[in-house]
């Protein structure tokens, strides 16, 4: 293997190629018909009401909450689970400009994507809202994995996807994307790879593109501070030589392994046996490519898809498969062990609930309200009153189902607004479950349930 690489790797000057259109992306075929709501403005209200009040154990961003700009994970009205990062108060000073900009990547709907799905821009507050993507980052598979080691298959075929993309942005008029790393390459339901869409925008105004060690950023940024498509480039060169190595080493000491054919100082040592000489040469050869101090040198995104395209192995097995995860979350097979309140709320048994919730000593509403804004509390109290109205009108025309429905989406936002004042309290995620096993909603039930069960259990393993 070590002298095939070396020979490749040291002969990696190639002419580069400039960004053309010839050629339709790879992705764009079946993206008709990924079905997405448009891009939309959300209030801040119902934001805060979707991640709990921003709890701090809604947080996902890697740095926690001294991240610069904090990502929170939430659920809108109780389904759709989000992931919404909140900007520092400083960070886009004028509101004009970041509508602008996050109305043009909302543009953007990809299967390779994690899509952007909204914003806020309310007085100092800046959001973004995306899908929320829950089996972790490239980074943590990588660098942190705990029971097995991504499989050579599965890296290929992350690396690629991640190229198709920037393809598809670059088609579209977003070749820019900043600060590309481990962390910005994400895994949905079924272990599928996905691109952030929160590195298609600047951080802030002020242009800062990267926010990770200098020792891994693109030469030409250290000299002029301003990132072109060719330094998106060099950052998925950084990528290739983590997918490969398993580490996080810095570009110029991964080359020099390269040019002194150390090859087992820079191979992961889990990948032994799995891969052949020709596909370990091609990826060295591209991440040398990539990584090569002239810009212009440096291949463009449509060479990175097709140089992976034919590397590709298995592509009938799952994702998930590959990376030995159930699908839709190593806790999607298991059986929940349901606390006496949760299996009633599961049963949607209304008198086993209200005997238990009697018996715990809870008490509706007390001490509630000064918790809450003024204006978010009376909103509150004005939609429940117009559900109620609804439920009343129903009822007394007999129109029991019309009845149920709203007495079940009123005890479902009293249920969220309970998350808002306490988001580690299980109960309010079980009686969230009741009240969407009610409205015929199965899977965002089971999802509550689940939430409430881990939240318990966390609580109880605690004491």
């Amino acid at each position: 293997m070590g002298a095939c690489v070396s020979k490749a790797a040291c002969c990696c000057r190639q002419p580069h190629n400039g960004v053309t259109n010839e050629r339709t992306d790879t992705v764009t075929e079946d993206e008709e018909a990924y079905d997405l709501p448009a891009f939309q403005e959300f209030t801040f209200e119902q934001l805060r009401l979707a991640t709990s009040g921003f709890a701090v154990e809604n947080i996902v961003s890697e740095q926690g909450e001294k991240a610069p700009n904090v990502v929170y994970k939430g659920k809108l009205d109780a389904q759709r689970r989000i992931a919404v990062k909140r900007f520092n108060r400083s960070a886009w000073p004028d509101p004009r400009q970041f509508l602008e900009e996050a109305r043009s990547v909302g543009l953007l709907r990809s299967k390779r994507l994690a899509n952007l799905l909204g914003c806020c821009c309310e007085g100092d507050e800046r959001l973004l809202v995306a899908e929320y993507m829950p089996n972790d980052t490239l980074a943590k598979h990588l660098f942190h994995w705990e029971s097995q080691s991504m499989k050579w298959t599965m890296r290929l075929r992350v690396v690629l996807c991640l190229a198709e993309a920037l393809e598809y942005c670059t088609n579209r008029g977003r070749a820019l994307y900043h600060d590309l790393n481990a962390y910005r390459a994400l895994f949905d339901d079924d272990c599928n790879p996905r691109l952030s869409c929160f590195g298609l925008m600047k951080n802030s105004r002020d242009g800062k593109s990267y926010s990770t060690n200098l020792a891994f950023t693109p030469p030409e940024y250290m000299r002029t501070g301003r990132i072109t498509p060719e330094s998106v480039i060099y950052s998925f060169g950084t990528l290739l030589i983590d997918v490969l190595s398993g580490k996080h080493i810095p570009p110029s000491h991964a080359l020099d392994l390269i040019r002194d054919r150390n090859f087992n100082m820079l191979l992961d040592s889990c990948l032994e046996g799995q891969f052949s000489n020709e596909e370990g040469t091609e990826m060295v050869r591209l991440a040398s490519r990539c990584l090569h101090y002239e810009p212009r040198e440096r291949p463009n995104v449509r060479s990175l898809v097709q140089v992976l395209t034919p590397l590709q192995r298995d592509v009938e097995t799952p994702s998930y498969v590959l990376m030995g995860i159930p699908r839709g979350g190593a806790s999607s097979t298991e059986p929940l062990n349901l606390s006496p309140l949760a299996e009633a709320c599961s049963r949607k048994d209304l008198t086993a609930i209200h005997e238990i919730l009697e018996k715990t000593g809870y008490k509706d509403d007390e001490g509630t309200a000064n918790e809450l804004s003024f204006q978010m509390w009376t909103n509150q109290m004005q939609d429940t009153l117009n559900s109620k109205k609804k439920g009343d009108n129903a009822f007394r025309q007999k129109d029991f189902t019309a009845a149920i429905d709203c007495y079940s989406q009123e005890a479902l936002n009293d249920a969220m607004n309970a998350l808002v004042i306490s988001p580690t309290w299980s109960t309010a995620f079980y009686l969230q479950a009741a009240a969407l096993l009610s409205q015929g909603m199965e899977n965002e039930a089971q999802e509550a349930l689940k939430d409430g069960c881990n939240l318990e259990q966390s609580s109880s393993g605690g004491h």
